[in-house]
C-alpha cells in the first residue's frame, strides 16, 4: 500500500489526462507458443496502470512485436509506434515488464528515456514507477538499460561458446552443402544417391582439366547434364532436385572445403550496418575452425587448396595488378604470360586489325594509368607469338605422341563419366514412374478423386521417363560421333606430328594456350633496336630469344627500293602501264602484296615525284602535235599523215594512244619537197 501511495505521489492530473501504453514483447515464436506465463505477467500490468489512475478505456496494448528480438528496433513496428505516440506527447505513462522487453539496446533505450524525460512520460515496470526527469529515477533506469544489454551479451556469450566448443571438436552439426548428408549415427558421409556423386564428382574433374568455373558450366550446358540442388526452404524442404549448372553454384562448390573432407567453422561473420541491415564478410583462412580429415569427401585437401588457388589467379581483378587468367579465344599466345622486362610489371593484351585479322599487342601501362605518364613499354605480338610457337615446335616434337594420348584417355573418360550421369537421370525418372503406378494400383477404384490424381502423377512420370530417355540416346549419339574411330585413327596420326598439330587450323587457339601454360612458366619481354625474350620453362630451364622489332604498318606497304629503281628506269621508254606489264613479267609485287597496275605505277610516281613518260620525252625535245604543225605552217591532219606515211618520227606518251613527235631537220630532202609541191600547188 506504502509502494502504492509513493508511486501515486509521481502521478500528475496532467499524466492522467493522457493515455497509458503497455508494451508486450517476447523474443522468439518458441517462446510465445510455450512461455505463455510471461504473457500472463506482462498482460498483468494493465491492472499496474488501472490502480495508479488510468481508466481502462485509456490504456493501449501494444503487442505487435511479439517474437521479434528487442536487439534492435529495425523490424519492431510497436517499438517504433510506442517512441511516436511519446515523442508527440500522447503518452502519460509507458509500462514494460521490465526493461529487456523494451529495448535490450542501449542506443534505443536512451532514446526512449530523452524522450520521455522531454515530453514527462512517466515508465513503469514490475519493479516500480520512474519519473525520467529525476535525476535518481533516470540514473537507476540507465543502469538497469545497461544491465539488460549486458544479460543479453552474456547470454549469447555462453550459447557462442558452446557452439565454439563443439566445432573445436569437429562436433557441431551444421546444414551440409548436397552430396553430403548426416547417417543415422550423426556422422558426416557421403549421399548415397550414385546419380549426386557423380555429378559432383564430374564437376571437379572438368575443373581439374578445363581450369576455369565458366568452362566447368558451359561443358555441363553442352553436354545436357543437370547438377543436384538441396531445398533448404519451403514445402518441399530437404527434397532433392536436379537445375542446370550456374556459375555462382560452381564456384562455391569449389570453394567449398566440406567437399574436401574439412570441417569448417567461421567461414563468414555478420556485422550490422548503420542503417541496421546485416552484411556478411568472408574471414580469413586463419580465423578458421578447421579440421582436415574429418569426414570422407570428394577431393583431397591438397587438390582443393589448388582449386582455390586457381580461381583466386583466374580472377580478373584480383590483387594490384591483373594476374594469369584462363585461357582464352584471342590469338595472344602470351596472355598472363608476358612480363615487362623494364618494371617487372604483368603486361596487358590489346588486339588491333592489321590486313583484315587480329593481331596482338603486349603493353605495359600501369604506371601510366596510376601517374598519367608515358607507356612503359609496347611490343608488337604476332612476331613475339611466332617466335614463341617455333622454339614450341623445336622443343616439344619428342613429347607429341605423350600429349595426344594423354588427350585422347581424356576425352573417352569425360564421354564414359558424361553418360553414366545420362544414365543416372533415366534411372531416377523411371523410378519415379515406377512408384506413381503402384500409388495408382493401390488406390481404390470407387475413390475416384484420389484415382484421377494418382493417375495425372503417374502420366507426369511416364511423360518425364520419356523425355529423359530421349535426351539420353540423342546425347549418347552426339558422344559417339565426337569419338568415332576415324577421329581417334586421326588423332593418334596428328599425334607422331606435333607441327602438324599445332598449325592445324581446327586446333583452337584455346588449346595452344594450354599447351603453352604446360610447358612456359612466364615470358619476359625486353624492347630496344631489336625484341629481346627470357623464357622460363617449368622445368627450370631458360632460354632467351632475339627478333627483329616488325615494321610499321606504312613501311611494310612500301615499294621494295629495288622495285622502285626499276619502274624509274622502265619509264624511260614505257608508259604507266606498259611499265606495269614489264614488272609482272620479272616478278616483283607491290607493297601490298599485289601484281602492278597502271594505277599503281601512277600512285607511286606521284608519291615520289618522279616524270611520266610524257614528261621525260618532252624533257627530250618532242613536241605534241599542234606544236609541230605549227612550226611546219600545216594542219594537224597533215601531220597525222605524215606520220602513218613514216615522213615523222613519233613515239607514244601515254596510254591513251597520244604521239610526240621528233622535231624534223631543216634539211630534210622528203619534207622539203612536200613542201615545195605544196607552195606549187597554191
Amino acid at each position: 500500500m506504502s509502494e502504492l501511495q509513493g508511486a501515486a505521489g509521481k502521478v500528475q492530473a496532467a499524466h492522467l489526462q493522457r493515455t497509458a501504453y503497455l508494451y508486450v514483447r517476447q523474443s522468439s515464436l518458441r517462446q510465445v507458443i510455450h512461455n505463455t506465463e510471461s504473457a500472463k505477467r506482462q498482460y498483468a500490468l494493465r491492472r499496474r496502470a488501472t490502480a495508479l489512475g488510468w481508466p481502462s478505456e485509456r490504456i493501449v496494448v501494444i503487442d505487435c512485436d511479439q517474437g521479434h528480438s528487442g536487439a534492435q528496433a529495425t523490424d519492431r513496428e510497436g517499438f517504433k509506434r510506442l517512441v511516436a505516440e511519446v515523442g508527440m506527447g500522447n503518452a502519460g505513462i509507458v509500462a514494460g515488464l521490465e526493461v529487456s522487453r523494451l529495448a535490450r539496446n542501449n542506443a534505443d533505450w536512451h532514446r526512449l528515456l530523452e524522450l520521455c524525460a522531454l515530453s514527462e512520460t512517466l515508465i513503469c515496470d514490475e519493479d516500480g514507477l520512474y519519473d525520467p526527469t529525476d535525476f535518481n529515477d533516470r540514473l537507476l533506469l540507465g543502469l538497469k538499460g545497461t544491465m539488460s544489454e549486458a544479460e543479453l551479451h552474456f547470454i549469447r556469450a555462453r550459447l557462442q561458446g558452446g557452439i565454439l566448443s563443439k566445432a573445436r571438436r569437429g562436433e557441431l552439426q551444421m546444414a551440409l552443402p548436397v552430396g553430403l548428408v548426416y547417417d543415422p549415427a550423426g556422422k558426416v558421409a557421403l549421399d548415397p544417391d550414385r546419380g549426386v556423386q557423380r555429378a559432383l564428382a564430374h564437376l571437379f574433374w572438368l575443373f581439374e582439366r578445363t581450369g576455369s568455373a565458366r568452362a566447368v558450366v558451359k561443358a555441363f550446358n553442352d553436354e545436357g547434364l543437370l547438377f543436384p540442388v538441396r531445398i533448404r526452404t519451403g514445402q518441399r524442404k530437404g527434397e532433392l532436385c536436379w537445375m542446370p549448372l550456374r556459375h555462382w553454384r560452381a564456384r562455391r562448390t569449389l570453394q567449398n572445403p566440406r567437399y574436401a573432407g574439412a570441417f569448417a567453422y567461421g567461414r563468414k561473420r555478420q556485422r550490422k550496418r548503420a542503417d541496421g541491415k546485416i552484411t556478411v564478410q568472408k574471414r580469413p583462412r586463419e580465423e578458421w575452425t578447421l579440421i582436415r580429415d574429418a569426414h570422407p569427401g570428394y577431393i583431397s585437401f591438397e587438390r582443393y587448396e589448388q582449386n582455390i588457388k586457381r580461381l583466386a589467379t583466374n580472377a580478373r581483378a584480383h590483387g594490384s595488378e591483373r594476374t594469369a587468367g584462363p585461357p582464352r579465344e584471342g590469338p595472344a599466345l602470351l596472355q598472363g604470360l608476358a612480363i615487362c622486362g623494364r618494371c617487372g610489371r604483368r603486361m596487358t593484351v590489346s588486339y588491333h586489325r592489321r590486313r583484315g585479322a587480329l593481331a596482338p599487342d603486349y603493353n605495359c601501362k600501369r604506371e601510366s594509368i596510376e601517374s598519367a605518364s608515358e607507356q612503359c613499354m609496347h611490343i608488337p605480338g604476332q612476331s613475339v607469338d611466332e617466335a614463341i610457337a617455333q622454339l614450341l615446335l623445336d622443343t616439344v616434337t619428342p613429347l607429341a605422341l605423350e600429349v595426344a594420348l594423354a588427350v585422347r584417355a581424356e576425352l573417352e573418360a569425360r564421354a564414359c563419366e558424361a553418360d553414366a550421369l545420362r544414365q543416372s537421370h533415366v534411372q531416377r525418372a523411371r523410378q519415379r514412374a515406377e512408384l506413381a503406378r503402384r500409388r495408382y494400383l493401390q488406390v481404390d477404384p470407387d475413390n475416384r478423386l484420389v484415382a484421377d490424381t494418382l493417375e495425372a502423377d503417374w502420366n507426369d512420370a511416364l511423360r518425364c521417363l520419356q523425355a529423359a530417355q530421349e535426351e539420353y540416346e540423342h546425347q549418347s549419339a552426339a558422344a559417339k560421333e565426337q569419338l568415332s574411330d576415324e577421329q581417334k585413327q586421326r588423332i593418334l596420326a596428328l599425334a607422331q606430328d606435333f607441327p602438324a598439330l599445332w598449325a592445324n587450323p581446327a586446333t583452337p587457339q584455346r588449346e595452344r594456350k594450354r599447351i603453352v601454360r604446360l610447358l612456359i612458366e612466364d615470358v619476359t619481354l625486353q624492347r630496344t633496336d631489336r625484341i629481346h625474350l627470357h623464357v622460363r620453362f617449368r622445368g627450370g630451364q631458360r632460354r632467351t630469344l632475339t627478333i627483329p622489332i616488325p615494321l610499321s604498318a606504312w613501311k611494310e606497304r612500301q615499294t621494295d627500293p629495288e622495285t622502285f629503281a626499276m619502274v624509274d628506269r622502265l619509264l624511260d621508254e614505257h608508259t604507266d602501264a606498259e611499265t606495269a606489264a614489264k614488272l609482272n613479267q620479272a616478278g616483283p609485287r607491290s607493297g601490298m602484296g599485289k601484281p602492278f597496275t597502271a594505277q599503281i605505277v601512277l600512285h607511286l610516281r606521284r608519291a615520289h615525284g618522279l616524270q611520266s613518260h610524257a614528261e621525260r620525252l618532252r624533257a627530250r625535245g618532242l613536241l605534241t602535235l599542234s606544236e609541230t604543225a605549227r612550226q611546219l605552217g600545216v594542219h594537224t591532219g597533215t601531220i597525222k599523215a605524215w606520220q602513218r606515211a613514216g615522213l615523222l618520227e613519233s613515239e607514244k606518251a601515254n596510254d591513251k594512244n597520244e604521239r610526240l613527235f621528233v622535231p624534223p631537220g631543216p634539211g630534210d630532202p622528203r619534207l622539203v619537197k612536200r613542201l615545195g609541191w605544196r607552195l606549187d600547188r597554191r
